[in-house]
């Protein structure tokens, strides 16, 4: 009970101090394009995202023990009541050293039959494993007998902060993700899967972003969500401007890693999901998909050897699209119409990222190891130094 109340103290705190927490745009960070009306995944009308954050302990790791930094998030493309309406997808990665089961049946049939679910490293079978047994409890096939399904569960490293040899994420944090889905604005920084990472030399973690285009007189909206955990401090780029470059000596991560430790500087993974409410079909997806890495490169990340860097991409369009026997008609964007989506995209994904960095606040993990806040003050001093700001 009281390791219940712990989560339920923390939900509270992140929804509390979300209002308060600045964005990028809040400091006058410049970015191209016309963000939606949260500036999120969620401004594509359907999706909900929800989060479980879990944070315990202090001092020495103890495996089984903590101290806890790490989490779940859940996504839905078209919200959790929709249960199984597929949307069509698909995936790409930009370095391999991660994991995002259900890719394989996704290239091969167009669809995203699942919610995204990314978690830490080690926490990937688990989760998979909670989503099936929700799929069972709701019924989320809708009485069929002989359903299979591969859900999506994706994820990135947190164990320089969290014990993450000590399995803390179980199925009641799968299912508080899961429950606590919701459309409308993002908490972002410390929050979910992406509570204990890392990023281009500062505390990292989950952003959101998104842009609205408009393609033949209609307007569409793209919407990007990051779990950031990736790059070297000296490549970190804010608008334009080599911020990292410029705060190199200030505020470094602690680490107290072992004497045999293979770790290297810019190891580490990103996340991306990418949605859309444009009529696009699964190979338009992929472009949308290898786009982000644009996005990420506008950051400073390159995708080292020790990365993971895999992105899925959906639409939401085309509702009735699935069928289990029947014709399906289909609307599509033609392909030499959907260059506006590809920038969207890239502009989407980069502020993302810096979203994350900035809402992401300082944060001591195990072994006393600690990653520090990108500083605003000092960001907005050097962005005014390059005069990308007044």
């Amino acid at each position: 009970m009281r390791r219940l109340f712990a989560f339920i103290f923390v939900g509270l705190c992140c929804s509390v101090s979300y209002a308060q927490k600045p964005r990028a745009r809040d400091l006058g960070v410049p970015f191209e394009g016309t963000p939606g009306p949260y500036n999120a995944i969620t401004d594509v009308k359907g999706v909900e995202v929800g989060y479980s954050t879990i944070i315990e302990g202090s001092g020495e790791n103890i495996a089984g023990k903590g101290p806890i930094r790490t989490g779940v998030t859940a996504i839905f493309p078209r919200g959790k009541a929709q249960k199984f309406s597929p949307v069509f997808a698909n995936w790409y990665s930009l370095n391999g050293n991660g994991e995002m089961t259900g890719t394989t049946w996704l290239t091969e049939s167009g669809f995203l039959e699942t919610p995204i679910m990314i978690t830490n490293t080690n926490s990937v079978g688990v989760v998979r494993d909670a989503v099936l047994k929700w799929y069972v409890d709701t019924d989320w096939y809708r009485g069929e007998e002989w359903w299979y399904t591969y859900p999506v569960v994706a994820e990135t490293y947190d164990g320089f902060l969290n014990d993450i040899y000590g399995f803390h994420v179980k199925e009641e944090h799968v299912l508080e993700a899961i429950n606590n889905a919701a459309t409308g604005k993002i908490a972002e920084g410390n929050v979910g899967g992406g509570t204990g990472m890392m990023c281009l030399g500062f505390k990292g973690g989950t952003g959101t972003s998104s842009r609205v285009v408009k393609i033949k007189g209609e307007s569409y909206t793209l919407g990007a969500m990051v779990q950031a955990n990736f790059g070297r401090k000296p490549n970190l780029t804010i608008a334009g401007v080599p911020v990292g470059l410029e705060l190199l000596d200030t505020l470094t991560n602690e680490l107290k890693l072992p004497p045999k430790s293979y770790r290297k500087e810019g190891d580490g993974s990103i996340i991306v999901v990418v949605a859309t409410d444009a009529p696009l079909l699964p190979h338009q997806l992929k472009r949308i998909a290898q786009r982000v890495t644009i996005g990420i490169g506008r950051t400073g990340g390159f995708g080292t050897n020790g990365s993971g860097d895999i992105f899925i991409a959906f639409s939401t369009a085309n509702p009735d699209a699935f069928q289990r026997s029947d014709f399906a008609k289909v609307d599509m964007l033609a392909n030499d119409e959907i260059d506006p989506l590809l920038e969207a995209t890239v502009q989407s994904v980069e502020e993302a990222i810096i979203n994350a960095m900035i809402a992401a606040e300082t944060m001591e993990g195990i072994n006393g190891n600690k990653s520090y806040a990108l500083p605003h003050g000092l960001l907005v001093d050097v962005l005014k130094k390059y005069n990308r700001i007044n």
